[in-house]
């Protein structure tokens, strides 16, 4: 049952991507906003990242700060290099729920043409 439902789905979406101008869409004020709105979440964010990232090889490279203690044997690099995982996994879950809301503008400007 589910797999004719896909099907149907399918090809419920094969023709209304038939059906679409892209040329259209690409011009529209909503698919244009849409743009804006990843820019301005995505520019900012992966900013951050690359100056996080950078930070850790640039600082052990040309200064000794990282080599200091920060909880009893364990150095702040070690900290620093801890807190590049988490920076990375929150990343991508704010970007895998901020997607969810560029899907549904997708959809709009899909129902839109």
């Amino acid at each position: 049952m589910a797999v004719k439902i896909s099907a149907l789905n399918q090809s419920k979406q094969t023709q209304n991507a038939s059906s679409l101008n892209y040329s259209e869409m690409a011009q529209s004020t909503s698919f244009k906003h849409l743009l804006r709105k990843k820019r301005n979440f995505i520019l900012p964010f992966s900013l951050f990242f690359l100056a996080f990232y950078f930070t850790l090889p640039i600082l052990t490279a040309y200064s000794d700060i990282l080599n200091t203690p920060a909880l009893g044997p364990i150095s702040w690099a070690w900290v620093f290099a801890f807190a590049q995982f988490i920076m990375t996994w929150t990343l991508c879950i704010i970007y895998t729920k901020k997607s969810t809301e560029f899907d549904k503008i997708v959809e709009e400007i899909i129902e839109e043409n």
